[in-house]
């Protein structure tokens, strides 16, 4: 299995708006040290949707150098349009990423037949592991059972990111997919109820700030102590909370930006974090200690 544990969905760091390539080196170390398990960049995080063709391809590239083969990296390269996705996969493959992730078609909402095309006529082109995304409140669009359990047949496509946040669809998933195809929770509050039902992982965003928090779930998980797991989960709801009071990635490039990792600087149409949402945040970091606290 290429793709499990936790994965982070890494924000994108801009500075004077461009792509801050040296910030997310030494972003992408820090979540290796604290034992993150492979990065998704280019992603919703990642702000995707405001790079340019160019711009992506240097996020991929630079994720993949900075990785240096220790953890697996699934780029992001999704699109409605299937050409571009043809042509973001292929850039991803020959910059040497691990695998792509690739969303279902927003705006066009496609039928499940289409969806299922527009796979094949991207592994057609480049035979490059994908991991399919069923995000439906970003895309109006969201894949059945059956699809996933189809898509799981065909070679290459080796994993769902699951982000409706229905545990009896993912448990439907979990019942429908083959061995060895991952099942990756795409919401951070399902992480662990997904691991009980047999999933294999999270394409994270609170690991953004708290990398090592995250992964222990995992790991406690896996080693059978559901117990501790649970407090895990527990101890880290309060800041899945916040981070997920405005829309993803305004919260969390706050939070990455108070650690000193990235300027809080965001592409528009998304704007900074009210002055509340920071204050809420910054306090659930402290109480986290990944913050120092307040004298």
């Amino acid at each position: 299995m290429i793709f499990k544990g936790s994965m982070t969905a890494l924000v994108t760091p801009f500075r004077h708006g461009e792509f801050d390539a040296a910030a997310f080196r030494d972003f992408i170390e820090f979540q290796i040290e604290k034992g993150t398990d492979g990065i998704v960049p280019c992603g919703t995080t990642g702000e995707s949707a405001t790079l340019s063709h160019a711009e992506h391809v240097a996020v991929m590239r630079a994720a993949v150098e900075a990785a240096r083969g220790r953890v697996p990296v699934l780029a992001g390269t999704g699109s409605n349009n299937t050409r571009e996705a043809v042509e973001l996969t292929r850039a991803a493959k020959e910059v040497g990423a691990d695998g792509c992730l690739l969303i279902t078609p927003y705006y066009n909402k496609p039928t499940q037949q289409g969806f299922i095309e527009h796979c094949k006529a991207i592994l057609k082109e480049v035979p490059l592991p994908m991991v399919v995304y069923n995000v439906p409140g970003r895309t109006c669009f969201s894949m059945t059972v059956e699809t996933i359990a189809e898509l799981a047949r065909i070679p290459n496509i080796v994993g769902v990111k699951e982000a409706t946040g229905d545990m009896v669809f993912a448990s439907r998933v979990l019942e429908a997919i083959p061995p060895g195809f991952s099942f990756l929770s795409g919401d951070d509050f399902t992480f662990l109820p997904s691991l009980v039902l047999g999933g294999h992982g999270c394409i994270s965003v609170t690991s953004n700030v708290d990398p090592a928090g995250v992964a222990r779930i995992y790991d406690l998980a896996t080693a059978g102590d559901w117990k501790a797991a649970r407090q895990e989960h527990h101890r880290l709801t309060p800041l899945h909370t916040v981070l997920f009071s405005e829309t993803n990635p305004i919260p969390v490039k706050a939070g990455v930006s108070m650690l000193g990792m990235c300027t809080e600087e965001i592409r528009l149409p998304m704007t900074p974090a009210a002055a509340a949402t920071k204050q809420k945040l910054s306090a659930a970091m402290r109480e986290l200690g990944l913050l120092p606290q307040e004298k």
